[in-house]
Formats: C-alpha cells, structure tokens, sequence
C-alpha cells in the first residue's frame, strides 16, 4: 500500500444509485471503485444532502441533460483515503465535499475574473461527473470544499448546495443591511436562506403557500410572513403595506411560475430579483413594470469557490443550522417522490 492510500479504501467496488435511464427509478447496484487521477481524491462518503437538482438530472428535465449511466448527488461529505498524482492542499483523512461546481478550466475569462461558475468548461457534481450517492466519490481537490473542524456530516451537507446556493444569491441582490428581502419559496432552499438574510443583517419576508413552511420561516427570524394561498390577496400589495413600499430584493427559491411573476409585483423601484429555482416552461415577463420601477433579474447558480468557504463559516459560527432528517441510499428513490410531491420539510441527507 502507497503512502497516498489508506486502509479504508480496500475493496474494489462500491454500491452506488445509479441513473441508468432518464425517468426510471435510480437503481441501486454495485461499481467500480473509481481511480483518482490528476488532482483529484478518493472519498468515503459519510452523508449527502439530496436536492431537488438531483431529480431534475435525473428525469433530463433540462436541456443540457446529463449522460446516463451516472450516478447523482452534490452535497457529499466524507474523508480523502486515497489521492492522485499531482500537488494538494488536502492529505488523507481530511473531511471533504463535492459540490455542483466540480471544477472549472480556471483560466478563461470568467474563472480569471472570479466568475469560475459561468465557465463553459466547468463540470458539474452528480451531473457531468459523478456523484456523492454512492460510498465512495471523486473530487478534484483545487474545487472540493473543506469542511470546518466540528461540522456534523448530515447537517453541514446542505450547505455544500442549498447554501452556498441562497448565499450567493441575497449577495446578488445587494440588498444592505436594515433593507428588506423576499424570500419566495420556504422549502430546503428558503428555510436556510431566512437565516443567511438574518445573519446579513437583512429585514426577511417569508412567502409560501403552506402554513407550515411559514411558521418555520418565523421561528427561523422571518419578521413577516404572506400567505400566497390565501384567497384573494394581492401578495405585492401585502408586501408594500409591510415594507412602506416594496421589498429592495426578492430571492425566488420556489420551483412554481407562479412565484417569478411575483417578484415582480413585490419589488419596489430598482430592486434585484434573483431567480435560484429553475422551475419548467418560461415565467411571465410584464415589460412595462420591468422597465418603469427600473427593476434588476439576475439569474444566480450556486457559488464559487470563496462564496463556498463564506456559506461554511457562517455555518462554522452557528449562525446558520440546516434542518436534516436523515436517510438509507436505499431510500432514495422515495425521497425523490416526497420531493416532487412537496413533502420535504427542510433538507433530506443519506447517511452512510
């Protein structure tokens, strides 16, 4: 055994859910342990986080689909047994992550300009190369997060996507502190993006259409919460009445049409919305409200490297606590149906 190989990474295979065609259930089968090559570990996985992007990729809702086989999963945590060739700024039994932005080129324009998510050839976690459903994981060690000392696997592994994910997106839409936010959707994106925007000092609205999810988003620090179910309201007047005008930005989490052409409404004159969720179809556009309230819609998707690092150490502080149930792998198949069935309460991560 080499020195860059520890004891752990034995066997020859693994068991992984598999994506074998796009729609099917995931199956769950034994594979190949993968090989590491140049700056890039082996990790044995501890948890992962499963995101609602894990179902898209595997339905190929989106029109960059990924190629089946594969396996998905990008909120993976667990320790380096065995490295590649190559220079690293990780050593075996550190706790690592995988993370949607795998890797990028790092030297185009975008990765040179700190914009390492537009890259055009970055690849991407559980979609492109695969992922963290599996025992075991490949990461390129120049991407993969380091995980604080201390962090609970099941518990930081959202952060690794849900919040780097809201994070980078209340960054965008420069909301200061003191001035309010929207945060559309209190699902396993907005339930820790209520505690990012508290945590920035921003004034949080909480907007679902569930009693449940909204009561969470008030425990969380929500200072107000819309009802959007709610027979006969208008929620960007809702809004305006509390805010004295509109919200300075709005973070749409949601996965439904709906909410986008909401935002719209809610925001007062040049506010940014930003847009996380990637629901199907196109959302209505009133080019009218756009131009005369001189609004900002920024499309955000995930984080760099260094928004990455800022998301764990809010974390690492506790001032930011995903709430996680824990899960089998051979659960995932039923995860993915509470998910599409807006069951999931909080962030659902497999424990190994």
């Amino acid at each position: 055994m080499t020195t860059t190989q520890s004891r752990s990474a034995h066997n020859d295979v693994m068991k992984a859910a598999t994506v074998t065609d796009f729609g099917a259930a995931l199956d769950i089968q034994e594979t190949s342990l993968p090989e590491p090559g140049r700056h890039q570990a082996l990790v044995k996985l501890i948890a992962s986080g499963v995101c609602h992007t894990d179902v898209h990729a595997a339905d190929g809702d989106w029109p960059v689909k990924p190629q089946p086989p594969f396996v998905p999963g990008h909120e993976g945590v667990g320790t380096v047994v065995k490295l590649g060739p190559g220079e690293h700024d990780v050593k075996l039994g550190d706790m690592v992550g995988n993370a949607w932005l795998w890797s990028a080129c790092g030297t185009c324009e975008y990765c040179r300009t700190g914009r390492e998510t537009m890259c055009e050839s970055a690849e991407y976690g559980g979609y492109t190369v695969n992922g963290s459903f599996g025992e075991y994981m490949l990461v390129d060690t120049r991407y993969a997060p380091k995980i604080p000392a201390g962090a609970q696997p099941v518990e930081v592994a959202p952060i690794l996507c849900a919040g780097v994910t809201v994070y980078k997106g209340l960054k965008n839409t420069e909301v200061k502190p003191g001035q309010w936010v929207v945060i559309s959707g209190i699902g396993g994106l907005g339930h820790v993006a209520v505690q990012y925007a508290v945590a920035m000092g921003m004034r949080v609205i909480a907007l679902d259409i569930r009693q449940e999810a909204l009561q969470l988003a008030k425990s969380l620090g929500a200072e107000a919460v819309v009802d959007a179910s709610e027979e006969g309201l208008n929620v960007g007047e809702a809004v305006a009445q509390i805010t004295g005008g509109g919200a300075h930005g709005v973070l749409v989490t949601a996965v439904h049409n709906a909410a986008f052409g909401q935002a719209i409404d809610m925001a007062r004159r040049g506010a940014v919305i930003v847009f996380n969720g990637l629901p199907p179809g196109d959302f209505p556009a009133p080019i009218f409200d756009i131009v005369f309230k001189q609004l900002t819609i920024r499309g955000s998707l995930v984080g760099t490297r260094q928004d990455m690092d800022e998301a764990l150490d809010f974390y690492a502080r506790g001032l930011v606590k995903p709430i996680v149930s824990e899960c089998q792998l051979e659960d995932i198949n039923d995860v993915f149906r509470h998910l599409v069935d807006g069951k999931v309460d909080g962030r659902i991560a497999i424990k190994y």
